[in-house]
């Protein structure tokens, strides 16, 4: 229900999803000025689906959101993903359900107005997909979150594109109303590019 941003970062071995884009025509300056690359907020989206038990299911956004994607070729330990969401920017169709969303049944946004995700490492799957593992912060609690994440280059080259997919269980972060009845696995979309900070 959270994201991720993310972006669980492109921590330790990002680098060589990366450099495949060599192979599709990117040039070494190209890779090298996405080395610092802020996410593009116009060009991000952070979604999720919830189902339940006699329910519709239920499918959201969150709006407002930051992040930065580093990579250091030289030495990919170095490399990160960082990711800050508002957790009171949830929309899902209905202004009364995002208020009620927003308070202390679920996001409880008063206390909690950040969801955060910081990467600890990366497990490279072949050249266009990785494994992206991290820290998810929840209402003040945190655990390990891994999403599943595409990279690819975007068509003026000087973009680089992800797709991160993963599953977030409510109830470890203390986000029990309504279940079971409402289902403790909440999918987790985040499409991003991320651009050189020269731009």
């Amino acid at each position: 229900m959270a994201p991720v941003f993310l972006s669980k970062s492109f921590n330790r071995r990002i680098a060589a999803a990366i450099l495949s884009g060599l192979a599709l025509g990117v040039s070494v300056e190209q890779i090298r000025a996405a080395i610092a690359a802020p996410i593009d907020p116009s060009r991000t989206s952070i979604e999720f689906i919830v189902d339940g038990v006699g329910w519709p299911r239920t499918k959201g956004r969150f709006t407002s959101f930051s992040g930065k994607i580093s990579v250091d070729l030289r030495r990919p330990d170095a490399s990160s993903v960082t990711f800050r969401v508002a957790a009171g920017s949830i929309e899902v169709g209905s202004a009364s359900f995002a208020d009620y969303l927003r308070g202390d049944a679920f996001f409880d946004v008063a206390r909690y107005p950040d969801i955060t995700f910081v990467s600890t490492g990366v497990d490279k799957i072949d050249d266009r997909h990785a494994r992206v593992s991290g820290d998810l912060t929840l209402r003040g609690v945190t655990h390990p979150f891994t999403v599943d994440v595409e990279v690819d280059r975007s068509r003026d080259k000087d973009r680089l594109s992800f797709r991160a997919t993963g599953t977030v269980h409510r109830l470890e972060f203390g986000m029990t109303a309504g279940f079971p009845a409402i289902s403790n696995e909440v999918e987790l979309v985040i499409s991003t590019q991320a651009a050189p900070e020269s731009q």
